[in-house]
């Protein structure tokens, strides 16, 4: 509550919503920090996911399954050589990318993908050495154990130690019945990768220490459990936690903090309900002993999409914050944590009616930066980032 109160003290006002400064201004503001939009490449197709490299070169996923290079300020015409087929169809498409954390020595990208499996599709890890501006030796070194059309999951994070984290959602396993047929819906079940968090070694092995490793049944793995669709995951820079941003059904989108083995509830307990004018109720409840409730929920949704936590220095009464990208509600949300980084104490909207926001990252300059997607593809979008306003 401190930290929060010295933000406070510094701006004199709690803001709840940002403002345009004006209808000819391309000022913002906000509680802390006054800022402006500015473009930073556009004529892209679905940007899904950024990341840089440590000369600088920024890289762009494009849904439809390109990789894409900024460098010097300026896209360059063409996309990366190397890249995987993928399965472009509904939600389906090329998701995350992220370099390796010795991409210096090793010159390891990673994409993650809808891959084509037999008629249908599932999540799946490539990694190749970028090298002149190709992947080269491109190597698949996970598949999930799922397959479908939809809630693919596909964000990919790495943490301090060399592990990394992926996605992958329920792949729109209808959620029906009483409780016993919801407590048996693919996302309560560990023998298949629906609705889970998972841990892996940079190589794609399971470490040994995963919390369902030698349990009969269970996929090894499996970090946590119980989500729907899976659209944000970073680690915390304060606290090393790994956090998660979902979509519910209607109503119901959640911020989780993620642990080993917990089970997140869906689609047991939640606050969504089923598409549709009625609205048709899915949960036995919102609470429901073993199940770990969500730090933050939407209803309505506002689609929560990519997921970054500020530790830069344009903004620095934003350090420690979480942000959340949303595509229905068009809206990047700031969700002020308290003391221990744990707990959100108030949500702040900014850069409202931009378009659909996929992803929000922080740049290597400190600036924030957010990937914005046409839902259809049907026209090109840019990739744009906050600078502060003196």
């Amino acid at each position: 509550m401190l930290r929060f109160l010295l933000k406070l003290a510094g701006t004199g006002l709690l803001v709840t919503a940002a403002t345009v400064a004006g209808a000819q201004s391309d000022i913002y503001h906000s509680a802390h920090h006054d800022y402006r939009v500015v473009t930073v490449a556009d004529g892209l197709m679905q940007p899904w996911s950024m990341a840089w490299l440590p000369g600088g070169d920024m890289l762009i996923t494009e849904k439809p399954g390109r990789l894409r290079i900024v460098r010097d300020g300026r896209l360059l015409p063409e996309a990366v050589p190397g890249v995987p087929e993928v399965f472009y169809e509904g939600q389906g498409g090329l998701f995350d990318v992220v370099p390796h954390p010795d991409f210096r020595d090793n010159r390891w990208v990673y994409l993650v993908f809808a891959k084509p499996v037999e008629g249908t599709s599932t999540t799946a890890i490539v990694r190749g050495r970028l090298e002149n501006d190709r992947l080269n030796n491109v190597t698949e070194i996970f598949a999930a154990q799922a397959v479908g059309f939809g809630h693919y999951g596909g964000k990919l994070v790495f943490d301090g130690n060399g592990y990394m984290f992926l996605t992958a959602g329920d792949r729109m396993a209808p959620p029906v019945g009483d409780a016993a047929a919801l407590a048996a819906h693919p996302a309560q079940d560990l023998s298949n990768h629906q609705g889970v968090t998972l841990r892996l070694h940079d190589d794609g092995s399971v470490p040994d220490d995963n919390p369902f490793v030698g349990q009969r049944g269970a996929l090894p793995e499996i970090w946590s459990y119980g989500h729907r669709s899976p659209q944000g995951l970073a680690i915390h820079p304060e606290t090393g936690d790994l956090w998660e941003s979902e979509h519910g059904p209607q109503g119901g989108d959640e911020l989780n903090r993620i642990e080993p083995g917990r089970n997140y509830g869906w689609p047991v307990v939640g606050r969504g309900a089923n598409y549709g004018a009625f609205g048709r109720p899915i949960h036995t409840g919102i609470h429901e002993e073993g199940m770990a409730a969500p730090a933050r929920f939407w209803v309505p949704s506002i689609a929560a999409s990519g997921l970054m936590i500020y530790s830069g220095d344009k903004f620095p009464l934003w350090y420690g914050d979480i942000f959340s990208g949303a595509l229905a509600g068009e809206q990047l949300a700031r969700l002020d944590m308290d003391d221990d980084y744990r707990s959100v104490i108030v949500e702040e909207t900014l850069a409202y009616n931009m378009g659909r926001i996929r992803d929000v990252r922080q740049g290597p300059d400190g600036y924030i930066y957010l990937a914005l997607s046409d839902r259809r593809g049907e026209e090109t979008t840019a990739v744009v980032r906050l600078e502060p306003v003196e």
